[in-house]
């Protein structure tokens, strides 16, 4: 491949895309593959910058040694559709004809790889298939939210078990490419990113960070360097010229009572209805967006509302399957088989229509936001530069702080500014820029306002909070679950600590609310959470005072229902609904909610088309509404489910490789039986609980079950090769392939014992040892005994010839890899996990106090993401190894 000429730009790109390309799209391909990645490009919407992706491929195929494999592309975490995903498939589908197939497989370590560039989301129904953490070797690109990925980054993936999140950190901190899109909206993100890559820089990371922020709204220079932009070829190209030319008449109308604007904008609304466009009205609370969507549907058919307070579920079936929405879709992004609707349609959003969706009203209403959040909501107007006669109306209140009081507030104590004055100090600066554009709302105009005018009108940038290398350090110790003085969570440092931004909080409904909480300590729940942890679709956020009170309302009706209360460290304390939303003798709520996620029993109710509601009463017929956690599926045509919870002889699902991931006995004493048995019709009670996972990758416990046994031999030498093949794709270095193969050979022989066959439930091969039972047999949870605390002693006994040929460096790594395979050992092993029942109690004491060492040691060597990165390689090898069908011969 090496000797390969480059493939054409100009075709491939046309092949990927359907699209010629832009000359800007030229212009960033010459400089990635002159390895001159800009950190900044500040592109205008409706340009594609998605296409940053296709033009990262193409520039991988040509001079991989210059690129990394790993595309990761952030969202604003405001946004509630976007379509990235999709064109990241469409782009997939066409490698073949482009060219790109065969070069990009040249990369995997499995030379026949049928598709070698994997895709991934991090959100939603769809989310995290897994593709992007089954072989570091394979090309991929990870789409995801500032939370999803940024939490990763730091060691702290949200719903990620202490197991996985090394694991994350690692792929996503090393040989990746991330393009932080809307980066103008996360200012402390972005930030949070240049520290992280000045750390790596420090540190002994093997392949660093590397970081593109786009924004077509930006709010400085990047380094001291102007970003990289539009060229005076662009602006003479006749589509581009289209669309920074888009007609977008601005018109203002005065309110002089803000209270009023959801009046204002409903009439502006309906005054659309007789045109048979696709109208869509902003509005910045989701109070007004209720008004508004109620005001519009007593007089219109069609109307819809989008805010981010809805359900993962809901929100993605609106975006897939709604005929008002799929009006405002380009063809290439609606969902095969749903016709647009008819005649006017109105979308009424908050800031969550915003960003990163790529729809296109003919007309909009909207009230006064900051500068930044009005170029959002004019970007999604007349957005291809196809309507001659778009009007945007915007409503806006007379009465705004003057810059004598900004002044003002800016000289009291931190403690007592009123920070909403700078927001609407921001929104009055945004007025005077708007009467300065002269009712021409387009991007060109947009464009040639006054850099320093268009900042002062940004809202007020968030506090930033360093990322010290202790906070680094701490957050990755992963092993340790309980609270650390000195290891905050991660938001703050994620979104920055805005006090104008009201705390919100995560609410979900799960079966096991009702059946576990008795049956199962807190510690025990947490464990249940990691197997089957929250995904997305399963959760809705609202600001944490209307969480409060639609719970004060749910508990009122229901007293004695219980509650999960998950913390921002994923620890759970499970409360009585009354106690949850508990105040004191000032009226003040005793418990803080915000950060946190409250996991209701489906029967208390207050699901309501998405959105929380403490008025709804729960109806049976509505059961699997609330708990819709098996709604979780791959990508396959039809999509599967990845996970199933099936009730004592209900039949188990079959194919796909299900592993039993859990049983669980609910039990329940002699008094409930008396009163089954007597009641007439009476359900049989539900008594044991299984769940079952189709995992993509060995990144927990997965080791205990798999869909076939495996020997443990067989099962060593098949990992070994294919550590062997993944160090050799990735070209690294003899030293650390050789430590990455033989961690791989050796990294399971702690399941040579009597005590852990036993365990997996071996009682049909009792003369064989296996490292993977079959998923049929019954596992045996005897004790807390850690294969990998085992095999960290075999290799020490068994295999001290090979190791003394390794220099010390090598042996510390190999060592650790071997202890960190399955999550642990960062930094250590519990006591009551660091023992041994065939090697002596002395021996495994000192071996226990060893590890933490020797991590520290290596975390100074090869950096944080860098040690982490060559834990998934053994990973990896052991994931792919227990994928190999391998016959056991008894």
């Amino acid at each position: 491949m090496k000797n390969k000429p480059p493939i054409d730009f100009e075709r491939a790109f046309y092949k990927l895309t359907g699209n010629p390309p832009f000359p800007w799209q030229r212009a960033l391909y010459e400089q990635l593959v002159a390895g001159n990645i800009p950190t900044s490009c500040n592109l205008p919407t409706g340009l594609g910058k998605t296409s940053v992706v296709a033009v990262a491929l193409i520039a991988l195929a040509n001079f991989p040694h210059r690129m990394p494999r790993q595309i990761a592309y952030v969202v604003n975490r405001r946004t509630v559709v976007d379509q990235t995903t999709a064109e990241l498939e469409k782009l997939r589908a066409n490698l073949v004809v482009a060219g790109l197939q065969d070069r990009l497989r040249a990369l995997c370590s499995n030379p026949a790889e049928p598709v070698p560039l994997a895709i991934s989301t991090l959100r939603g129904q769809f989310a995290d298939n897994g593709e992007w953490r089954s072989d570091p070797t394979r090309p991929a690109v990870i789409v995801g939210t500032v939370d999803m990925i940024g939490s990763r980054l730091l060691f702290s993936g949200y719903g990620c078990g202490f197991k996985t999140r090394p694991l994350h950190a690692g792929l996503l901190g090393q040989d990746t490419l991330l393009v932080h899109d809307e980066a103008h909206l996360e200012p402390a993100f972005q930030e949070l990113l240049i520290q992280i890559r000045a750390e790596q820089s420090r540190g002994g990371d093997l392949r660093p960070l590397l970081i593109m922020e786009l924004t077509a709204t930006s709010r400085s220079e990047v380094d001291g360097k102007a970003p990289f932009s539009l060229t005076d070829d662009d602006y003479r190209n006749p589509i581009v010229a289209r669309r920074i030319d888009a007609a977008k008449k601005i018109v203002l109308y005065p309110l002089d009572d803000e209270k009023s604007t959801s009046d204002l904008v409903s009439k502006l609304a309906l005054e659309h209805l007789p045109s048979e466009r696709a109208i869509i009205v902003f509005l910045r609370r989701v109070e007004d967006v209720a008004k508004v969507g109620t005001q519009l549907k007593k007089k219109a058919d069609r109307v819809e509302q989008l805010t981010g307070t809805l359900r993962g579920w809901e929100r993605d079936q609106l975006t897939k399957s709604n005929p008002v929405l799929a009006r405002f879709l380009p063809p290439s992004n609606r969902t095969a088989g749903v016709d647009p609707a008819p005649g006017t349609v109105f979308l009424v959003c908050t800031s969550a229509g915003e960003v990163g969706v790529n729809i296109s009203a003919d007309h909009a209403v909207c009230d006064l936001s900051t500068f930044e959040s009005m170029t959002q909501r004019f970007g999604r107007v007349n957005r291809f530069g196809a309507c001659p006669d778009t009007q945007i109306d915007v409503v806006y209140p007379i009465a705004l702080p003057t810059e004598d009081t900004v002044a003002e507030e800016q000289a009291k104590d931190l403690g007592k500014q009123n920070t909403s004055v700078f927001i609407d100090a921001a929104r009055r600066r945004t007025l005077e820029l708007l009467h300065a554009l002269r009712g021409d709302g387009s991007p060109r105009a947009l464009g040639q306002l006054k850099a320093e005018d268009r900042q002062a009108a940004f809202s007020p940038s968030p506090a930033m909070v360093d990322a010290t290398d202790v906070l680094f350090d701490a957050w990755t110790l992963t092993t340790i679950r309980d609270r650390l003085p000195g290891r905050p969570p991660v938001a703050d440092w994620l979104h920055g600590v805005a006090d104008w931004e009201p705390p919100e909080t995560h609410v979900a409904w799960r079966e096991e609310v009702s059946y576990l909480t008795s049956v199962l300590t807190p510690e025990q729940l947490e464990d249940a959470l990691e197997d089957y942890p929250l995904k997305p679709h399963e959760v809705l956020r609202d600001r944490t005072s209307r969480v409060f009170g639609h719970l004060e309302t749910l508990a009122a009706r229901h007293s004695e229902a219980m509650s999960w209360l998950v913390g921002s460290d994923n620890r759970i304390q499970t409360l009585v609904l009354t106690d949850l939303v508990e105040r004191d003798r000032q009226n003040r709520p005793i418990r803080d909610l915000a950060g946190c996620t409250v996991i209701l029993p489906p029967t208390v109710g207050g699901l309501s088309s998405g959105m929380l509601d403490g008025s709804v009463l729960y109806v049976p017929e509505s059961h699997s509404d609330y708990d819709i956690a098996d709604r979780w599926f791959d990508d396959a045509d039809p999509p599967r489910p990845r996970r199933v919870r099936v009730w004592d002889d209900d039949v188990p699902p079959s194919g796909f490789k299900w592993r039993l991931a859990r049983t669980i006995d609910v039990g329940h004493d002699a008094e409930d039986e008396l009163e089954e048995l007597a009641a007439e019709d009476a359900a049989p009670r539900r008594r044991i609980w299984r769940w079952f996972v189709r995992p993509q990758v060995a990144d927990d416990d997965g080791s205990k079950w798999a869909s076939k046994p495996q020997e443990l031999r067989s099962h060593l030498e098949t990992a070994e090769g294919h550590a062997a093949r993944l160090v050799a794709a990735l070209n690294l270095s003899p030293p650390l392939a050789s430590a990455v193969v033989l961690a791989s050979a050796w990294h399971d022989l702690g399941k040579n014992r009597a005590l852990w066959q036993t365990c997996i439930g071996n009682w049909k091969y009792p003369e064989l040892v296996l490292a993977k039972s079959d998923g049929k047999m019954r596992p045996i949870d005897l004790n807390r005994f850690r294969h990998e605390f085992g095999s960290l002693l075999d290799a020490l006994r068994d295999h001290a010839a090979a190791l003394a040929e390794q220099s010390e460096e090598v042996r510390d790594l190999i060592m650790h890899l071997i202890a960190a395979h399955h999550g642990r050992a960062r930094p250590h092993f519990p006591n009551d996990e660091a023992f041994d029942p065939d090697h002596p109690e002395q021996r495994a004491r000192k071996l226990a106090v060893e590890v933490p060492q020797r991590f520290a040691r290596l975390q100074r060597r090869y950096g944080r993401w860098g040690l982490a990165w060559l834990e998934s390689l053994v990973r990896a090898a052991d994931a792919l190894a227990s994928q190999t069908n391998v016959e056991v011969n008894p």
